[in-house]
């Protein structure tokens, strides 16, 4: 058994209970054993660990909804293994990972795999999706039932969208049945298909096949009228343009049971980022206009937007040294999520609070997961972080097999001292 271990000292944000101030934690066997706020434990027996935070920021354990790796089938991208070392160094403890691996997750069988193989890697939580249907083609489902009882957290088909609202509709129904959400990216294929931009001056003006926003709201439309036919809960998987945040609104008005969800890369940065054909910023969807992106930062400070994901999908170096048009869309970020959310903090952009709210409980209460708060009994999944220590991002030194970063030489600052999952520390800076 592993010692019990006490940090005091610290900052805690727990947006769960909606705490912002001084106190302890203690960890035991796993768990949160005992929360002191606005002040220490007390005294505490001998074989207890003692870890002084210094006034460092102790926060729930980052839970990550959309992260893909090449395992099975594409490992020189990243493997389960390199993905969990990132995590656990940004501060991420939970990590639910996409189906569309080779095989696709769209049996037990390949959930299973992905499970036992989180298991033998022992170091942050590992959950798959499952495809919503067979091979993520869009045409027939996949054993949604089956999969749920085996343990797949909700459905996708990733980045493509299913075109046939009849099938559609069928996976709704029929994921209802099993309370399992299902998770769709919002796409107008016949808009979308063979475009790498955004439309607008910029894109025209670099050349770039490029997609109307209006892409995004019109498939949008559509999926939330099946969610009041069906009474199914949707994901709607990264809204990013202004327009589709209006129908978002109307449906959540209407009391849709429909979450949002954003990556850090479209609140970070907008097209113009792209430059001289920088194709580390070449994003599935694309990087938007600035306006959408001040729509999204002010979707998520209203709680709009529930949860913000890191959208991590590794690509080597020979994916990504083609012309802009050619190259695969995508970037990791499971190891930079916490300091590009800090920076909107730094910036009074968006409350502490809700940042982290985005990332622990908000998905955590989603998916039905105990993790996300700091409390009595609670898993003792943690992060120790300094808020203003400053960190340059170097793409090179990220430990993700991949390194096709956005944030490569961007300064920010939040530096992850510990991560602990489970009570075990994981990482230590």
């Amino acid at each position: 058994m592993s010692r019990p271990v006490a940090f005091t000292n610290a900052r805690i944000v727990d947006p769960a209970s909606g705490y912002d101030g001084p106190g302890a934690v203690i960890v035991t066997e796993g768990v949160i054993a005992d929360v002191a706020k606005g002040g220490g434990l007390g005294s505490l027996s001998a074989d207890v660990e003692v870890i002084d935070a210094g006034g460092a920021l102790l926060i729930p354990g980052l839970i990550d909804l959309r992260v893909k790796t090449g395992e099975p089938g594409s490992e020189p991208k990243e493997t389960l293994k390199s993905a969990a070392l990132a995590a656990a160094a940004g501060g991420v403890t939970t990590i639910v990972v996409q189906p569309d691996t080779h095989p696709v997750m769209d049996e037990p069988s390949v959930v299973d795999f992905i499970l036992r193989r989180a298991r033998d890697i022992e170091l942050v939580n590992v959950y798959p999706a499952g495809a919503a249907t067979k091979g993520c083609e869009g045409k027939r489902m996949a054993e949604i039932g089956l999969m749920h009882e085996a343990g797949c957290l909700y459905v996708t088909d990733a980045d493509r969208p299913i075109v046939d609202s009849k099938v559609f509709r069928r996976v709704l129904s029929y994921a209802k049945a099993f309370g399992v959400p299902v998770a769709h990216r919002p796409a107008d294929p016949w808009l979308s298909a063979g475009t790498a931009a955004s439309e607008g001056e910029f894109a025209a003006r670099m050349g770039l096949p490029a997609a109307p926003a209006i892409a995004e709201k019109i498939m949008l439309e559509r999926d939330l009228a099946l969610v009041e036919l069906t009474g199914a809960q949707l994901i709607v998987d990264q809204v990013t343009t202004a327009g589709a945040l209006e129908s978002l609104r109307r449906g959540r008005e209407r009391g849709l049971p429909v979450t949002a969800t954003t990556s850090i890369n479209h609140l970070s940065f907008n097209e113009i980022d792209i430059g001289d054909y920088r194709t580390f910023c070449k994003l599935d969807p694309p990087l938007r206009s600035e306006d959408d992106r001040q729509a999204v930062i002010e979707a998520v400070a209203s709680g709009l937007i529930q949860v913000i994901v890191s959208a991590h999908a590794p690509a080597p170096a020979e994916d990504k040294r083609l012309p802009y048009d050619e190259a695969a869309p995508g970037a990791v970020g499971l190891q930079t999520l916490l300091a590009a959310l800090l920076a909107f903090h730094h910036d009074g952009q968006i409350p502490l609070m809700d940042l982290i709210r985005a990332v622990t409980c908000a998905p955590a209460d989603l998916l039905g997961l105990p993790a996300g708060r700091i409390a009595k009994g609670a898993p003792a999944d943690l992060v120790l972080c300094d808020l203003n220590a400053p960190v340059v991002i170097d793409a090179d030194k990220l430990i993700s097999k991949s390194k096709n970063s956005p944030f490569d030489g961007r300064r920010l600052q939040g530096k992850v001292l510990r991560t602990v999952v489970d009570g075990r520390t994981v990482y230590s800076a």
